[in-house]
């Protein structure tokens, strides 16, 4: 299953430690990762991206979920560019880009304070089990969240409050005097318009993530390839 990862320690040796240990699993086997920065909370609740995966055939998934959700823990004082330039590019503050709920992104917020620093990550992992132990032993508070149902979840959600409020619009259309009746029209108009632009963005963020999943599944391949390579 892919998961957006964010471990949050204490300081940056701690950190490093925590990302050195997720490439390590990654290497063993036990989880795959995608993309990973190290990402430091400053004093004055600015946040620096100390250390990015540049490399690969995804790189640092900047305009995805990845780039997203590296925006939004940036918090709204701003995101500081340390060694990941492109990575820090990629921060639209969109919780429906991110691919996660406003409560992960209010959890994670409580515990990466300033002086704290977290590994974030993209991966995948079949159980919890390898990246917790690992993480708490070197003592990191573990977050996760799955992708995809978190996007198709916010998704439906908006989605179906518009058209709650479409469908009472249109009831109050059909009783409303001759002087209301171009006003909801426009309201009614508007709100239909922005539905259509709901669905035209789940559709394209459908298309993102396939193209996003075939790339994976590259990487799936290179590492598979590069073991037996190493086995050989």
């Amino acid at each position: 299953m892919d998961r957006m990862l964010v471990v949050v320690f204490d300081n940056e040796t701690k950190a490093y430690e925590g990302k050195k240990a997720l490439l390590q699993l990654d290497d063993e086997g036990s989880i795959s990762v995608y993309a990973y920065a190290v990402l430091s909370k400053n004093a004055d609740g600015t946040a620096t991206v100390n250390q990015g995966d540049d490399s690969g055939p995804i790189g640092t998934l900047v305009g995805t979920s990845f780039g997203s959700l590296i925006g939004l823990l940036g918090g709204p004082v701003g995101l500081a560019v340390g060694a990941s330039a492109g990575l820090a590019a990629g921060g639209a503050t969109d919780i429906y880009n991110a691919g996660v709920g406003e409560d992960f992104i209010d959890d994670v917020s409580k515990t990466l304070r300033p002086g704290k620093v977290a590994v974030i990550a993209e991966i995948e992992e079949d159980w919890t089990t390898p990246v917790d132990a690992r993480m708490e032993t070197i003592g990191g508070s573990v977050f996760r969240r799955s992708l995809s149902e978190v996007q198709q979840k916010i998704h439906a959600e908006n989605v179906a409050a518009m058209k709650a409020d479409l469908a009472q619009m249109k009831a109050e259309l059909a009783q409303a005097h001759a002087d209301r009746k171009a006003k909801l029209q426009q309201k009614i108009n508007q709100l239909d318009s922005n539905i259509q632009a709901q669905l035209q963005k789940a559709k394209e963020g459908r298309e993102a993530a396939e193209r996003e999943a075939q790339t994976k599944i590259q990487v799936l391949k290179a590492k598979a390839t590069a073991a037996r390579a190493k086995a050989s």
